[in-house]
């Protein structure tokens, strides 16, 4: 099967390509190669893979290399916080103008074929949370007074006293509370309406916290566990956030490329939301410290009680329907995915 991967130079992206490519797919690999993520093309983009330096707003282009192409994981994103909202048209501009822009080549092309869409678990806001008295309840954004203060942990809207984080599923609202998080949503609704007016099948991945080889080091954009790596690479101290006991889902980027992989080799598509998740959470501070056991003589984190307006406290998931419906579960495990984390190779800096 021809199949096109956009954003098949990035962490993600270049991992499916991997595997699709291993499984004997023809794979059309296209990447901006933006130049706050690259210099250049990366050592490691498949040779199996026809490659192309190729910006998704860039309709003629796109238009010569989609040709016949028989499905499509969208990959591509701008990713992370972002260093401040000055970023967001850069955000809006790449994410969303960029998928409009492929799903009009699809749409003027005939495309039949299925559709896999990269989404995140950003899009939920803060995950679900059980309030004694009120049953289930969305809190609402943190104030800069709580952050400031060391008031980390949520409260009921309804009656302010603490809340207990339950997994989070599918068909929770999505309450985006960063610009990444909105532009992640909005690619959703507009695959949802290319899918809607085609029939086109379009599977959903909601990515939860995705570690492993090649993450990119060292950038406002890393991943908490890209840059907590660097760290104890350089032998310097390792920050954590607020008081490290944010709770997140970590999944390895091998059972990443999985799920991909299964949604686009379905005989009859599976389309729907779903989450790609471990269904185990554990603490950012957990995180830090066993993935300190891998460094000899590592120093400890230091828990700064420092914050970010945009995070939000706790978002873990459930894997079920993933499971039941998609037939994905994780495979590698929190302690063997850190081990080999320890010593996986990271995309370097940008003018290293």
């Amino acid at each position: 099967m021809r199949i096109l991967v956009t954003g098949a130079a990035g962490f993600i992206g270049s991992h499916v390509v991997d595997l699709l490519v291993e499984v004997g797919h023809d794979v059309v690999g296209v990447d901006a190669l933006l130049t706050e993520a690259h210099d250049g093309t990366p050592p490691y983009v498949s040779g199996g893979a026809a490659f192309h330096r190729l910006d998704l707003r860039d309709r003629e282009a796109l238009r010569r290399v989609a040709r016949g192409v028989e499905a499509v994981s969208h990959q591509a994103s701008m990713v992370g916080l972002g260093t401040s909202f000055a970023d967001v048209t850069r955000f809006v501009d790449h994410n969303d103008s960029g998928t409009a822009n492929l799903l009009r080549v699809l749409f003027e092309s005939g495309f039949e074929g299925s559709l896999v869409l990269a989404g995140s678990m950003v899009v939920y806001g803060e995950g679900l949370f059980i309030c004694p008295d009120h049953g289930d309840v969305r809190p609402a954004p943190r104030s800069v007074a709580d952050l400031a203060a060391g008031r980390f942990e949520p409260g009921c809207p309804r009656c302010a006293e603490r809340v207990q984080a339950v997994p989070v599923t599918e068909d929770a609202a999505c309450l985006p509370r960063s610009v990444y998080a909105a532009t992640k949503l909005h690619q959703e609704h507009l695959c949802e309406a290319f899918a809607g007016e085609t029939g086109v099948p379009l599977t959903i991945l909601r990515y939860h916290n995705v570690y492993g080889a090649r993450m990119p080091a060292d950038t406002p954009y890393a991943g908490v566990a890209s840059i907590l790596r660097s760290a104890y690479r350089r032998g310097v101290t390792p920050r954590v956030f607020e008081d490290g006991r944010q709770l997140r889902d970590f999944i390895h980027v091998s059972d990443v490329a999985r799920a991909n992989m299964i949604a686009l080799d379905a005989s009859d598509p599976v389309a729907g939301v779903f989450n790609i998740a471990t269904g185990e959470p554990h603490t950012v501070g957990d995180m830090a410290r066993v993935l300190g056991a891998q460094f000899p003589d590592a120093p400890d984190p230091t828990i700064t009680g420092e914050y970010r307006m945009g995070d939000v406290r706790h978002i873990f998931a459930s894997p079920q329907r993933a499971r039941e419906e998609l037939g994905f579960s994780a495979q590698v495990g929190f302690d063997e995915g850190m081990a080999r984390f320890a010593t996986d190779p990271l995309r370097a800096p940008v003018g290293a």
